[in-house]
């Protein structure tokens, strides 16, 4: 069985970030899109005191994703992975156009998404990242 963990990273400070991920279900296979019904995502500012204390981001709180443009249905190798030479089914670059999504260097972000399932338990992919 996989452990869950979160993907850990370094962001720029009012910057943007692609986050990538091999998301599997229950079977230890990839999911794929009409796995899928739903996807949604909220930042939270970590507190600096208390790791279990999370702040919303305002203009990053359950933000609808499309599921095609969340997810592949084959594995992705390219440039983008360097972790594995398996690849990765789960790619977002986060739109910091109309609201900043790390205003704080030296704190930590969790990025959270939840993917709805057509059937079955919901499946969290997490991100923590530090701001510099």
């Amino acid at each position: 069985m996989a452990s869950a963990a979160d993907i850990c990273g370094v962001v720029f400070k009012n910057g943007s970030a692609t986050l990538l991920a091999r998301v599997v279900g229950a079977d230890g296979s990839a999911i794929q899109q009409a796995d899928i019904a739903s996807a949604a995502y909220t930042i939270w500012l970590v507190d600096a005191d208390d790791e279990e204390t999370w702040t919303a981001v305002a203009g990053h709180t359950a933000v609808t994703v499309a599921v095609a443009d969340l997810l592949f249905d084959t594995l992705q190798d390219d440039d983008l992975w360097d972790v594995d030479s398996t690849g990765y089914n789960f790619k977002h670059v986060l739109n910091v156009s109309t609201a900043a999504a790390f205003a704080l260097s030296g704190r930590t972000y969790r990025v959270v998404f939840t993917l709805t399932p057509e059937a079955g338990q919901p499946v969290l992919v997490r991100f923590k990242l530090d701001a510099i």
